[in-house]
């Protein structure tokens, strides 16, 4: 076992929100303790989010609620990128059509674009983002202005977000939705592109976050698309089998419970003549089973049967489920 704590190879920790520091407006237990320990550490912290329903301010005002350290350039929305993209891409002034909050409203007038909630208002574009408030009427709306031929930015395409009484819908689905009625596919400014985790990275001057997050296909694929090393926590949407089955981009360097095991050592996985170890726990790979020694409730043992299962098949383009055998039952 290595004697430092995980998070003290790193200089700054790039957070995702939904799953991980909250879920609903609660702080998930342990969440807000540790990130207030970061800085006694000398280790920055940066929010790195795809809900585009509030503005970074409001995110930063929510997170201080809660106890949590955070000031308003700290947070970097999918908002916040989808109104760049959109700068780059139309003149001055063009009109973009508001499928979303009036958060992401605020972010299009912040580049010099003027938000508009219909089609009559001729819109050069589309920007869709995440608002509980969306109806059938906004995604109706959409649809006529990009069947007309309109650029389609989505700021994100999570198809879920972890919620107080359990998994919701996500702006992925209402995307989904909208695509499934113009055939088209929108241009998608947020996670899992890197552009966002580089942004955060560079307003902490930070050389080697680490990125956390419980999405798979955003936060762990986006943080590796960006070069960073990432690490999956268990609060969220994804688990220890959809870990376990990850395709090759989005596997994490690191599997912890939640944000208080930053501050453990983490386990060196040794392997030897194809069997792999972590702590007390070991696995092996036979066939399409991966054969297990070790508690299922120990994350040593997951962490033992992705490094065995992954090492055998190191190259996969789609999620890949083992048969897990557990030989101390």
């Amino acid at each position: 076992m290595a004697d430092a704590e995980l998070i003290s190879t790193f200089d700054a920790l790039l957070a995702d929100l939904d799953g991980v520091v909250y879920a609903g407006p609660h702080a998930i237990p342990g969440a807000v303790e540790s990130l207030c320990r970061l800085a006694g550490i000398g280790v920055g912290l940066g929010y790195v989010t795809n809900n585009a329903s509030r503005t970074p301010a409001q995110v930063a005002q929510h997170l201080r609620e809660l106890g949590a350290p955070a000031e308003d350039h700290q947070v970097v929305s999918s908002s916040q990128a989808a109104a760049a993209l959109l700068a780059s891409r139309l003149p001055a002034g063009a009109a973009v059509l508001i499928t979303g909050s009036a958060a992401l409203a605020h972010e299009i007038e912040l580049v010099g674009l003027v938000p508009v909630r219909s089609a009559g208002e001729h819109p050069l574009a589309v920007v869709q983002g995440f608002s509980p408030e969306i109806g059938w009427k906004d995604l109706a709306e959409a649809s006529y202005v990009i069947a007309g031929g309109a650029l389609w930015v989505a700021t994100n395409t999570d198809m879920s977000i972890p919620q107080a009484r359990g998994i919701a819908p996500g702006n992925g689905t209402l995307v989904a939705a909208v695509a499934a009625a113009t055939g088209q596919t929108p241009l998608v400014a947020g996670k899992p592109e890197a552009p966002l985790f580089h942004t955060a990275a560079k307003r902490l001057a930070a050389d080697r976050p680490l990125v956390v997050g419980d999405r798979l296909d955003t936060d762990i694929l986006g943080g590796n698309n960006a070069g960073f090393a990432t690490v999956a926590v268990l609060t969220g949407v994804d688990t220890r089998e959809s870990i376990l089955a990850a395709r090759t981009p989005e596997r994490p360097d690191f599997l912890i419970r939640d944000l208080t095991e930053l501050y453990l050592p983490y386990p060196v996985v040794e392997h030897d003549a194809g069997r792999f170890r972590s702590g007390s726990a070991s696995a092996v790979v036979h066939g399409q089973a991966v054969r297990i020694s070790g508690d299922p409730a120990d994350l040593d043992s997951w962490r033992a049967a992705c490094s065995a299962w992954w090492a055998a098949n190191p190259e996969t383009s789609t999620a890949l489920a083992p048969v897990v055998e557990w030989l101390d039952r």
